[in-house]
């Protein structure tokens, strides 16, 4: 991507946490390196268009962090920093590398987290309600002026708690990005595309069903798209796989300036090349070493691996 390309590329506003997370698989671990929904994403959309962060981290979140965000092109203004500690996760994998098993989570300043926009950043085309209370997500919708596309994210936890105020966002977003599991959880069907089909219903225009190293299926109501993983026979840590997929999509999508049929088939590769080289070490060690030849290799490589000829 030539830097013409990347001044024409439209910003995208991520909306989510920032943390410090201390996390072990078989194959190694970690102690309070960077993490967060919007780390994640505002790092994998910087590949493809300017990323604005809104967040919130405590006194004692490095500054080395910071520095690194910031030289991904990360714009910074909606990160403040509050009296208290950071937003911290510890959690492990075992060999099923699919299920996160949570060893603590300490909310701490992000308890308080209240997401208020800077003036400019309430113009911003794009928009990613990364996985965080709904209400909040309602606020930040309620800030941001005729943008061009939405998407959000959730989790079991707010569909087991606030089902209610999940859909009132469903209803107010362009896209809806969730696993399999909270699909049915949220809507009560057990087949996989009836439940994103009953999404569909809640208001979005896009239903994106993330399904981990399986890929990912993406609904409207006159398309459908299924998109493989990337096969890796390396995984070293999946925490922030999911967010990176989004945070990919969206800076496609913010980059082309489009968000037809294809353009999302399109930004839905993105996201699943740029989450399998998230899941190849641990934070965000790879993405922040990643080359754009890298990026552009691999989706080639997806073309490649899935591509037939008619009988």
């Amino acid at each position: 991507m030539s830097d013409e390309d990347e001044g024409k590329a439209a910003p995208v506003l991520v909306v989510g946490s920032v943390a410090l997370d201390s996390v072990r698989t078989p194959f190694g671990e970690v102690a309070e390196a960077l993490g967060g929904a919007a780390s994640y994403a505002s790092v994998a959309a910087s590949f493809f268009a300017p990323p604005r962060i809104v967040a919130v981290v405590g006194q004692d979140f490095p500054q080395g962090h910071v520095a690194a965000l910031a030289e991904r092109g990360v714009d910074l203004s909606g990160l403040r920093r509050s009296t208290g500690r950071t937003f911290r996760w510890t959690g492990y994998y075992e060999y099923d590398l699919n299920q996160a098993h949570t060893v603590s989570t300490e909310l701490n300043v992000f308890a308080n987290f209240r997401p208020e926009l800077p003036e400019n950043y309430r113009h911003s085309p794009y928009v990613f309600l990364a996985n965080i209370d709904p209400v909040l997500q309602l606020y930040v919708l309620d800030q941001v002026r005729r943008p061009r596309l939405v998407a959000c994210d959730t989790m079991n936890y707010w569909i087991e708690s606030a089902p209610d105020k999940v859909r009132e966002v469903l209803a107010r977003v362009d896209v809806a990005l969730m696993n399999d599991a909270e699909a049915r959880q949220l809507t009560g069907e057990a087949n996989l595309i009836a439940a994103a089909r009953r999404v569909l219903e809640y208001g979005p225009g896009v239903v994106i069903v993330k399904k981990g190293e399986h890929g990912a299926v993406m609904l409207s109501a006159d398309s459908y798209f299924t998109a493989p993983g990337y096969p890796l026979e390396e995984v070293r840590d999946p925490t922030g796989a999911g967010d990176t997929f989004a945070g990919a999509l969206m800076g496609y999508l913010a980059r082309c300036g489009e968000c037809g049929d294809g353009e999302l088939r399109r930004a839905i590769i993105c996201g699943s090349v740029l989450a399998s080289f998230t899941v190849e070490d641990f934070s965000l060690r790879r993405l922040f070493r990643l080359t754009p030849e890298e990026i552009a290799e691999r989706y080639h490589e997806i073309i490649r691996i899935t591509r037939f000829d008619a009988l």
